[in-house]
């Protein structure tokens, strides 16, 4: 058996999120079902790099899977292409040794979150932006960004359905670019709670809008209590970048 390492973009704005479940159409649910065709009805099980939630994209969602197949890197793209639907899209494939693991050997992800600042709603960008056609103070939430950088316990800017204990990560780059009616967030880390991203952007938000001072994120973050933060910002904004490995 051969140990495949497989990139993928995905559009989520038609998935229950990436992961398998019991209700709802998966990403996941389409690449196994492509796998099985072309291994003539056997079941080929897939491990992630992680989950993304419904309605969130990618760019560089990684996998990993073992197979008896031995194929070049242009084939295995041409035939998943083939039997994957047009909303999914397998970017790269390459051979990895069997010790490869596409979640336990992350050391780094990057996201992106699009904002739609327009006074007038873009309907063809509605399932790909957040929209907020609200003014912002943009050098208050610049001045925001600076406290996220660093290693902190973000239990404030997590989800109350995670699960982990361990709380802490580091964000090494959180870059926040203008262009014509749409701000973009960048963010570079060791890894990311759920709905951290979504939960740090809505905060910036309110910063921006004068609701949180940017000096309070500080005193936010020690107080390890998500009501202290933000609003979750909407999953169609956000995009898995990139994820790193050693």
């Amino acid at each position: 058996m051969q140990r495949y390492k497989g990139t993928i973009a995905y559009d989520g704005s038609g998935y229950s999120g990436y992961q398998i479940q019991i209700n709802g159409k998966t990403v996941q649910e389409m690449l196994e079902k492509a796998l099985k065709k072309m291994h003539k009805g056997i079941e080929i099980k897939v491990t992630s790099s992680g989950r993304t939630d419904a309605g969130v994209h990618a760019y560089g969602q990684v996998f990993h899977f073992d197979s008896p197949l031995i194929l070049s890197s242009d084939r295995w793209v041409n035939a998943l292409n083939g039997l994957l639907p047009q909303d999914v899209a397998l970017q790269s494939m390459e051979k990895v040794s069997q010790d490869f693991h596409a979640r336990y050997d992350v050391v780094g992800k990057t996201y992106k979150y699009f904002l739609y600042t327009g006074k007038i709603r873009d309907p063809l960008k509605r399932k790909f932006t957040s929209y907020y056609p609200y003014k912002l103070n943009i050098d208050h939430m610049r001045e925001a960004i600076s406290h996220f950088i660093g290693t902190y316990d973000f239990t404030s800017f997590c989800s109350a359905k995670t699960t982990k204990e361990n709380r802490v990560r580091t964000i090494s780059t959180l870059h926040m670019e203008e262009c014509e009616n749409e701000i973009i967030f960048t963010f570079t880390g060791n890894g990311f709670l759920y709905n951290m991203v979504r939960i740090i952007v809505g905060t910036l938000l309110h910063v921006g809008n004068g609701k949180i001072a940017p000096s309070d994120i500080p005193d936010i973050l020690a107080a390890c209590d998500r009501k202290r933060a933000g609003q979750t910002a909407p999953a169609e904004g956000l995009y898995l970048w990139e994820v790193y490995y050693k």
